[in-house]
């Protein structure tokens, strides 16, 4: 096995952040998978630049305004409603 740019420690230390038991085995494993991620994002600074296209426009429609639900409307359907808003379970 080659040198790694991650040692073990990392490993275990990232494992203890998520709150998984590696044994030994498993954090060499990693540790070699982690330097080949890191690997992949070295390749990056091969990828050339480009020029962004300065000729792109908007081809989404205009807003237009409509008329909407009233608010009784909008709370018909609802379970529960409480002094004209919608109301749901309590989140502690």
């Amino acid at each position: 096995m080659s040198e790694t740019p991650v040692d073990a420690d990392e490993v275990r230390h990232v494992a203890d952040l998520a709150r998984i038991d590696l044994d030994d085995e498993a954090v060499d494993q990693f540790a070699v998978q982690f330097a080949d991620i890191l690997s992949y994002f070295d390749a990056l600074d091969d990828v050339p630049e480009v020029d962004p296209e300065a000729d792109l426009v908007n081809v989404m429609r205009d807003d237009e305004v409509r008329d909407g639900l009233t608010q009784a409307e909008a709370l018909e359907n609802a379970p529960e409603a409480e002094d004209g808003y919608f109301k749901g379970p309590s989140v502690s």
